[in-house]
């Protein structure tokens, strides 16, 4: 059987690339959700560090993984292992770093997953410009509400004490600030309310969307 016929589209500019052309899909992200039954999405857990965009993210992902669900969890810390490791924490930087996890995402949202981003990204121009790639309703921006007293209570990996010692500089809550969403789609509180109830928040959300079935 021959292969299908994969156009390319007009050669552009982008940047620092030229004479690049877009290669169209032999297989879309239409035909994905068809296949397995449910919508793709980004789903961008924002928050202060301590907050439980890490922990959230996963075990909403776990959730989903349980119900035979596409899912994928790009972490922050985790991608500044590898993608991301070039990059420090000065506004440039932390704009860099989620430019290129809203393109990662984008690739993602094709590829017919739901891709759980779990971030800081602290300033809202930045979140607004990874929810512009995508068309309304891909991106679904879920604020990890937990208030600052509490995130340094918890201070999961000791980086409050050391900010507030002056060891690391431009760290968002104490020396570099966070512009919290103003109309997310989902606000969870993740600084009183339990894990359990956050999954079930989040998940009744993605059913009510459309962008999972709803549980039977």
């Amino acid at each position: 059987m021959a292969a299908p016929s994969v156009p390319y589209g007009e050669l552009t500019n982008q940047g620092a690339s030229t004479n690049i052309a877009w290669h169209h899909a032999s297989v879309d992200r239409a035909a994905r959700a068809q296949q397995r039954g449910h919508r793709s999405a980004i789903l961008w857990f924002t928050g202060l560090s301590g907050s439980g965009k890490s922990t959230l993210a996963n075990a909403v992902n776990a959730a989903l993984f349980e119900r035979g669900l596409a899912c994928y969890v790009l972490d922050g810390d985790n991608i500044r292992h590898g993608l991301c490791k070039d990059l420090g924490f000065s506004d440039a930087d932390r704009e860099e770093n989620i430019r290129r996890i809203g393109e990662v995402s984008k690739l993602f949202l094709d590829a017919g997953v739901v891709v759980l981003t779990a971030f800081v990204s602290p300033f809202k121009a930045d979140r607004d410009r990874a929810r512009a790639l995508v068309a309304n309703g891909d991106f679904i921006e879920i604020h990890c509400a937990a208030d600052l007293a509490v995130c340094e209570q918890r201070d999961t990996k000791g980086l409050y004490a050391k900010a507030r010692a002056g060891e690391i500089k431009e760290f968002t809550g104490i020396s570099s600030p966070y512009e919290a969403p103003e109309t997310p789609e989902l606000r969870v509180d993740t600084g009183s309310q339990s894990l359990e109830q956050s999954v079930e928040q989040v998940l009744a959300h993605l059913g009510a969307a459309g962008i999972i079935p709803q549980a039977g």
